[in-house]
């Protein structure tokens, strides 16, 4: 499998005009646990570097004030962290649209405090697809109205505006409870899908998971 993946990885850095040479270091992010060592191994062969594995116990410069810290997932302390660093200054709400969609709140103090997590847009229509014999996939995009005229219509206005009312009635009420002003900052495969209809984003950046990645490794690098 990590020969699978570093030929991916090779096609991947293709793209950018780089190749594996170009590679001095790696930080890496997994919520996947079982995946974790394939990676770390394939670091070592493909790269010739020991990865930076972002868990438990990384200095991250951020407080996690959860009540288990060890509870987290590491894409979204990753996600936090980048705010956390005065990238947006704080409080700071940050919206992951990805396979579930992760709400997270970072306070005026640059400390993680929590968050909420519901099934992503993607899983909602799977489902929605897989348990109703006679609904269809759709393509997930903004209807131009919430009631539908017809069965693909519907099933656009329920998942991608029943998102984006969601996303917004969250944001809300963190933002109430954050103290009010703080900035919205989304990212994730979905995002750009409801950020017109959510209508709270402050900024959409879709590198920001790597961003914090990068962070935490430049953290650790000066430590």
């Amino acid at each position: 499998m990590p020969d699978e993946y570093s030929i991916m990885l090779t096609q991947l850095l293709h793209l950018r005009g780089m190749s594996v040479n170009d590679v001095d270091a790696v930080a890496l992010c997994s919520v996947v646990p079982p995946l974790t060592p394939t990676f770390v191994e394939l670091c070592r062969r493909f790269f010739g570097v020991e990865p930076l594995v972002v868990g438990a116990g990384t200095r991250t410069g951020i407080r996690i004030l959860y009540d288990n810290p060890r509870d987290v997932g590491a894409d979204r302390i990753v996600d936090a962290a980048a705010p956390a660093m005065r990238l947006y200054g704080g409080p700071v709400i940050v919206v992951d649209r990805g396979t579930a969609t992760v709400i997270d709140a970072v306070t005026a103090g640059g400390d993680y405090l929590g968050g909420a997590i519901t099934p992503g847009m993607t899983i909602a229509h799977d489902a929605l697809f897989s348990n109703t014999s006679q609904l269809r996939r759709v393509e997930l995009v903004s209807p131009e109205t919430a009631i539908g005229r017809n069965t693909i219509h519907a099933i656009q206005a329920g998942i991608v505006l029943g998102y984006a009312d969601l996303v917004r009635g969250m944001v809300g009420r963190f933002d109430r409870e954050l103290g009010g002003g703080a900035k919205v900052v989304a990212t994730g495969g979905m995002a750009h899908i409801i950020e017109k209809e959510a209508g709270v984003f402050d900024d959409v950046n879709p590198d920001l998971t790597l961003t914090g990645l990068r962070l935490i490794h430049e953290m650790a690098l000066s430590s």
